[in-house]
């Protein structure tokens, strides 16, 4: 699966995971395409370069992650920033000239908005409005910042799927919408499993996205924030499991231990943002042959869990 981040691959991945006829690869990211057989770039924004220390860049090492596959399952893992990278679909078609590609698009603000989410709310987003922290995206560019730091770029699939089209034939990519994993996500399964060539039917359920207590803006990120980003930086120095470990009661103590509610998106922001979409959602409908037209809408569609809530909602009798 190559993408995109914060659209629904970590939810699919682990159903597909639950297959008898898949194996995926631990850890699930090995983000081996982004590299060329060099160690990862220099990033540097908050905790990129602790997160570094997990990719997999030689070639060996990533064959290694297949070793215990069984010989009848399909092969697979998940790094959601292979859609974005220009340079991982030319790596990926040379390497695997018959590979078989999933991407799960989704709204491209709410995905924005769900990715600074993650960010703020695991205390690496030092800025606590989700349109200033988007406005800087070149800022940080510039910078060194990692991907995951790319508001906007992230969620330019029309640009990226014409890319990656040059490389990869289409008939060996599926383009999946966020909104079928939410709406009938046995069907989405099913639907993976036929493209994959596996037997559908024998996954029921497809587990809750990977989201995070909601932090309110306030004196808790303001005293805990800082602390997290000067730990994610040390922890470059440690092995990556030891500052996972150390982090978990900082960021619980970000939330205050709660599941505040996430507020959502107002129209008026996804009116001042859609301007950043809107040509690209355009070229992303022509490509695939479908309307993207209520990514156009002021009106956000929320979290995984409340999309879902509002899906069992409407399909339960009257």
């Amino acid at each position: 699966m190559i993408g995109a981040p914060k659209a629904g691959t970590t939810a699919l991945h682990s159903a597909l995971r639950q297959h008898p006829e898949v194996f995926t690869t631990t850890p699930k990211e090995p983000k081996y395409f982004l590299c060329d057989d060099a160690p990862p770039p220099d990033w540097r924004g908050p905790g990129d370069r602790h997160s570094q220390q997990e990719w997999i860049w030689r070639w060996d090492q990533y064959e290694r992650l297949f070793e215990l596959a069984g010989s009848q399952q399909q092969r697979g893992e998940s790094t959601p920033f292979y859609l974005w990278s220009r340079s991982a679909h030319q790596r990926i078609a040379e390497r695997l000239p018959d590979v078989r590609l999933i991407a799960v698009v989704r709204d491209p603000i709410d995905r924005a908005y769900s990715n600074w989410m993650h960010l703020w709310c695991d205390g690496l987003e030092p800025v606590g409005d989700f349109e200033e922290a988007f406005a800087r995206q070149q800022e940080r560019m510039a910078a060194g910042w990692a991907p995951f730091w790319r508001y906007a770029g992230l969620g330019r699939y029309g640009e990226q799927l014409q890319h990656l089209y040059r490389y990869v034939d289409r008939e060996r990519v599926l383009v999946m919408r966020y909104r079928e994993l939410v709406d009938d996500p046995q069907a989405a399964v099913d639907k993976a499993c036929t493209f994959l060539g596996i037997t559908p039917g024998l996954v029921e359920e497809i587990p809750r996205d990977n989201s995070r207590a909601y932090v309110e803006p306030g004196w808790r990120p303001q005293v805990f924030g800082p602390v997290v980003r000067v730990g994610a930086k040390l922890g470059q120095f440690v092995p990556p499991e030891i500052w996972r470990r150390a982090s978990v009661p900082l960021i619980a103590q970000l939330s205050g231990g709660g599941e505040a509610h996430r507020p959502k998106l107002a129209a008026e922001a996804r009116e001042r943002l859609i301007p950043h979409f809107a040509d690209d959602i355009a070229l992303l409908a022509e490509l695939t042959g479908e309307s993207f037209d209520e990514w156009l809408s002021s009106e956000s569609r929320g979290s995984f869990l409340e999309r879902k809530r509002l899906s069992d909602s409407l399909s339960e009798p009257a």
